[in-house]
Parts: C-alpha cells; sequence; structure tokens
C-alpha cells in the first residue's frame, strides 16, 4: 500500500493553490490521510523599506491568514481530517522544515513559474521545495485546471525513467499508485536523438542497440518489481518526448525519479524541470 498518511498542502489562495488542494483531496479521501493545509506569511523584501513603504500591502496578519485559512474551501474539506496552520517566514524554507519534521508522505504544490524561459522556472518556492524535500513532491503547471465538481478520476499513470538510481522508487510509487485507483500503468523512457551532442558520432546502429538495451532493463526492472505495464521507449529530448506522450496517452498523472543528493546540483536535474514545466498533467517527483 502506498504510504500516504500524511499530505502537507501549501496554500497561497490562488487559483492554482486552490487546483492542487483539489489533488489533495482526492488522494486523502482515497488513503484516508491527515492533510495538513499550510499558509506562509513572508516578510516584506527588506530593500523595499519594511511593512509602511508598501502601503498595507504586506499587512496581513497571522490571526487574519489563519481565518481564511480555516474558511478555504471549508465544505470540501469537513469531511476529511485536516489541520490548518499558518506560519511566518520564508515559504519554502517553511515547507520543507514543516515536511521534514512531521515525516509527511507528500507535498502538494503548484508551480509559479513566468518569463520567456518558462520551462526552466518553476518559480522559487516551488523549485526550493523539490530541491530539498525527501517525500515525493506532487506539483504541475496547470494544476489550476482542477475543478471541484467531480474527483479528478486517474484512469492512467505514466512513470518516466531514465534507468538511474531513483528508477526503482519512482516504479514502485507510480505502481502502487496505479494500483490504488485501478489505473492503467505505462513506462517511458527516452534515448538521445543522434544529431544532439556526441551522439550524432556514433553508427546509426548505436541508437537501436542503446534502445534494445534500455527495453531489456526495463523488463528486468519489471519482473524484479513484479509490475505489468506498457514500456515506451522512443528517441528525443526527454523533455519534449515525455510531455508529448503524456499527451497523446492522455495520462492522468506522471511520476519521475528525483536524484538522492542534495547540494549545488540538487535532487532534480534540468530536463526534470523541464518535464515538470512541460507536462499537460501533474508530475510527481520521487
Amino acid at each position: 500500500m502506498l504510504p500516504m498518511a500524511k499530505i502537507l498542502l501549501p496554500v497561497d489562495f490562488s487559483e492554482r493553490s486552490t487546483g492542487a488542494a483539489h489533488y489533495a483531496l482526492a488522494l486523502a479521501r482515497r488513503f484516508d490521510s491527515e492533510l495538513t493545509m499550510l499558509h506562509v506569511l513572508a516578510p516584506p523584501p527588506y530593500e523595499l523599506g519594511g511593512l509602511e513603504a508598501l502601503g498595507g500591502a504586506y499587512s496581513t496578519t497571522p490571526e487574519q491568514a489563519q481565518q481564511d485559512l480555516e474558511t478555504f474551501l471549508k465544505n470540501e474539506m469537513d469531511v476529511l481530517r485536516v489541520r490548518r496552520l499558518v506560519l511566518e517566514g520564508d515559504p519554502a524554507r517553511r515547507i520543507i522544515e514543516l515536511a521534514h519534521a512531521e515525516r509527511m508522505n507528500l507535498i502538494v504544490l503548484p508551480t509559479h513559474g513566468y518569463g520567456p524561459f518558462r520551462r526552466f522556472i518553476l518559480g522559487s518556492t516551488t523549485a526550493k521545495v523539490l530541491h530539498d524535500a525527501d517525500c515525493p513532491v506532487w506539483t504541475g503547471a496547470h494544476l489550476e485546471a482542477a475543478a471541484f465538481d467531480a474527483s479528478p478520476g486517474f484512469r492512467h499513470v505514466l512513470c518516466a525513467l531514465d534507468l538511474g538510481p531513483q528508477s526503482n522508487a519512482a516504479l514502485c510509487w507510480a505502481a502502487q499508485m496505479a494500483a490504488a485507483f485501478q489505473a492503467r500503468l505505462s513506462i517511458v523512457h527516452a534515448t538521445p536523438p543522434l544529431e544532439a551532442g556526441p551522439a550524432r558520432y556514433f553508427d546509426p546502429q548505436w541508437r537501436v542497440e542503446m534502445a534494445s538495451r534500455a527495453r531489456q532493463d526495463i523488463e528486468n526492472l519489471k519482473e524484479k518489481m513484479g509490475v505489468q505495464a506498457e514500456v515506451l521507449v522512443d528517441t528525443g529530448e526527454a523533455h519534449k518526448l515525455v510531455a508529448g506522450i503524456a499527451a497523446d496517452k492522455q495520462a492522468d498523472l506522471l511520476v519521475i525519479g528525483r536524484s538522492t543528493a542534495k547540494g549545488i546540483i540538487g535532487r532534480l536535474r534540468a530536463v526534470a524541470y523541464a518535464i515538470v514545466r512541460e507536462s499537460p498533467c501533474p508530475v510527481v517527483s520521487v
């Protein structure tokens, strides 16, 4: 059974935050989870000269924020075990500290990246949480599309594997999620295009052999874990290929792996950031 006793839902009262809450609600109902809704009051930027210089833009008090949080989606959440917390400080740091201190099983939050390089930008809070959180993180660029008229269905779970160290954990999470919702499970792996980078100097047969080895490695992993899933191996830029297959297959959820290492490089590589930004469905990084 997928461990989902505790779900952390950071809330900023935006439309995307409401969409994220929809998914958190569906998961909490299915797994009988305790849902912790967290709103973080961030301090005003120092260079702006404090509260007075902002004309009240940052004048929300902890008491007011708690009141707003208590009424946020109250009717929808009343049937669940919900805890509502207001903290002050840097949002990403507070989210991570709470997740680690209380051993959360999942963090659900939307992205907030904008601008001409939006594929590679998730918004500072989301990026920091993905970088430092130990538990899986559920996010996506289109969570605002979720509505409360119906519970979101999970009919097809797609798991993107790079066959690195985290592939086992990602496939295990995806398989258990698919089983919990009786969803179809598919696995996708992208091999690099020959015309890109050093690969262009190799014999074309190399691509065929590499795809064959990747498929065999995935089949071995499936057999080892007792998983039944369709396997899709194709050539192309990983983020474009994975996002395209997610759209073509109408996947309801995409699962990817994160590195176990922290530090300067971080848990999530650039290609994974691009996958999160371009995926048409929510992405769980495990």
